[in-house]
């Protein structure tokens, strides 16, 4: 099986490691030139450390990080540092946090030399299975294959040649992230602070070194001259080691985004010979952190189902539009309702004004134990298909 993979991210890489390991053709292609990631942190939780075991670099992961997140004492807290609500902890028992560009390292590394083609830019994607693809000398060129995966991210030039592309839309607010440049003690603390229209999260690195996000509410084109000193007046009277986050990380490591996501549903996740993958599929946002969870699922998903035609020279045309038929009906509605979950997170804790806020803090407060535990339980209970 010869298997064209769009984009090197998380998903287009856990997709390639385990389709390559299952004994197909694969090449990856990436647009930029520079493989690196941005550098902030990512949340995974249980269902993202299986979906790495079944392609087969989970204990890799575990080396790159730590089980101190799932120790330590998180849930929802306001400003002043009072709890509104924590999480049972056998509900965040196998969280792991990782610096992004560690993880890039960890799955570029997996991959046999010349699998990604850099500075590649996929043009004419089609249902057909032939891509076009231009290199950075301007070549371009025309090949075929058995299965195109697109994992070209939240603005998919695959997914806009959907009859039914929904386009992305703003969700109201934008999060800073940033990754503090020595290690920080947490007094045995993570979780998320929620105060007016702002919010800040904290989460441990396996080196000490903590990765932090801050959320405002704003016009999605604001800008700021100066954005750590725009963080240190909204953040720097909340509680520590807020300020503290803040002040240990450089200017340059601090980078600002807003919020965006699938502006409605898809009907299919596969036309044809292509499929798609990650936030080309589902892009949500990130209130849940499952975002690359998600994108590990959908590559172990769709690993378990075409690995049976893997090594075949000749791959039968009903058997994959099977597998690419069951892909769709397992992805498609647990993404969707993880997406739909987590909007409806950031709706609630993004409300206007205080008196709103007073309201849905008495609610957090109110939410029982139980019903938090099987919120977690019911996101994690994933596993692959067979």
């Amino acid at each position: 099986m010869r298997v064209g993979i769009i984009g090197s991210g998380i998903g287009g890489l856990c997709a390639a490691i385990g389709l390559q390991r299952a004994g197909a053709d694969v090449v990856v292609y990436e647009q930029a030139a520079d493989l690196r990631p941005g550098g902030s942190g990512l949340s995974i939780f249980g269902n993202g450390l299986r979906a790495l075991d079944a392609l087969g670099v989970g204990a890799e992961f575990r080396r790159l990080t730590s089980a101190k997140a799932g120790t330590l004492r998180a849930g929802q807290r306001r400003p002043d540092g009072s709890w509104l609500a924590t999480f049972p902890q056998e509900a965040v028992a196998q969280l792991r946090v990782v610096d992004r560009t560690g993880l890039h390292r960890l799955l570029v590394s997996a991959l046999a030399e010349g699998t990604i083609h850099g500075g590649h830019r996929v043009v004419d994607p089609r249902p057909d299975g032939s891509v076009t693809s231009i290199s950075p000398s301007g070549e371009q060129r025309t090949a075929r294959y058995d299965v195109v995966i697109a994992a070209d991210g939240l603005r998919s030039a695959t997914r806009r040649t959907w009859p039914d592309d929904p386009g992305v839309r703003y969700a109201g607010y934008s999060a800073w992230r940033g990754i503090t440049d020595t290690p920080v003690d947490l007094h045995g603390e993570a979780g998320e602070t929620w105060g007016v229209g702002h919010r800040f999260g904290v989460a441990p690195l396996a080196d000490g070194r903590v990765y932090w996000f801050a959320v405002a509410t704003m016009p999605a084109d604001q800008k700021f001259a100066d954005e750590k000193a725009v963080l240190q007046e909204r953040f720097g009277h909340w509680h520590d080691p807020i300020p503290i986050l803040i002040e240990a990380t450089s200017a340059e490591r601090i980078s600002r985004l807003p919020i965006e996501e699938l502006a409605g549903r898809l009907r299919t996740f596969y036309r044809g010979r292509l499929v798609l993958l990650g936030d080309a599929a589902h892009a949500m946002t990130p209130n849940l952190g499952q975002g690359g969870g998600q994108a590990m699922e959908d590559a172990a998903t769709l690993t378990a189902l075409l690995a049976p035609l893997a090594r075949q020279t000749t791959v039968p045309e009903r058997e994959l539009e099977d597998a690419l038929a069951r892909y769709d009906a397992l992805r498609r509605p647990r993404t969707q309702r993880i997406a739909h979950r987590s909007r409806l997170i950031g709706q609630l804790a993004h409300v206007r004004g205080r008196p709103a806020s007073r309201l849905r803090d008495l609610l957090i407060r109110l939410t029982p134990t139980s019903a938090l535990r099987r919120q977690l339980a019911w996101l994690q209970a994933w596993t692959p298909p067979q």
